[in-house]
């Protein structure tokens, strides 16, 4: 059983140099503590905070900054681009009619990092 996952959980993409934060609206009305997530809690800038610096050279700003330092892998800031939800989510439990978030769950960037939970911002509820 994974942890449930809420507000100001820790995050860690496989391209960025940062941890992120993940932030949960408390629309959802459930809580553990904090407000808890579900796997349409993925709007970057909103629920996805940035990871510091992008080192991935399928993010443009990476790719051309990489190019005008004649193909030094030069880091821009990361600005995540996701657009899935997460993957696989909870299958027994849900949260406004969508499977909560548990800490194995992982969100794919468009930039082709790997976005996963490294702390799930509460210790006392597991779910499925």
């Amino acid at each position: 059983m994974g942890k449930l996952v809420c507000s100001g959980a820790m995050l860690k993409c496989s391209f960025g140099m940062a941890p992120g934060t993940l932030n949960v609206l408390p629309m959802n009305c459930v809580m553990s503590g904090a407000p808890s997530a579900n796997i349409m809690d993925n709007v970057p800038m909103m629920n996805i905070m940035p990871f510091g610096m992008c080192q991935s050279m399928a993010n443009p700003m990476v790719a051309a900054a990489t190019a005008a330092a004649l193909g030094v892998l030069t880091p821009m800031p990361c600005i995540p681009m996701t657009v899935a939800p997460w993957v696989p989510g909870s299958p027994t439990v849900q949260i406004a009619n969508m499977p909560a978030l548990n800490d194995g769950s992982k969100l794919m960037c468009n930039w082709g990092g790997s976005i996963e939970v490294s702390m799930p911002g509460q210790m006392t509820v597991e779910v499925a």
